[in-house]
């Protein structure tokens, strides 16, 4: 019965903060746009471009070709 002295301005206090927090967050439009957030992970930032997407494919192409050359010599110094 001694603890539930103590609980209710405890409490009391708990929820003063929560009211105050909510009433801050209001004025200061915390909650105005609530939607393009959560949209916002569904669609990309940017579409890569062709000549993006060929250069990657050239890298590539030219890091294979030095790969194969490399063993290739690896091979003849067998």
């Amino acid at each position: 019965m001694n603890s539930i002295y103590l609980l209710i301005p405890v409490t009391g206090v708990f929820l003063g903060i929560a009211i105050w927090a909510f009433i801050w967050a209001v004025n200061n439009d915390q909650f105005d746009d609530m939607d393009s957030a959560a949209s916002s992970i569904l669609f990309d930032d940017e579409s890569p471009t062709i000549d993006a997407i060929k250069t990657e494919d050239l890298k590539k192409s030219k890091d294979h070709t030095t790969a194969m050359k490399s063993n290739q010599e690896n091979a003849d110094d067998r």
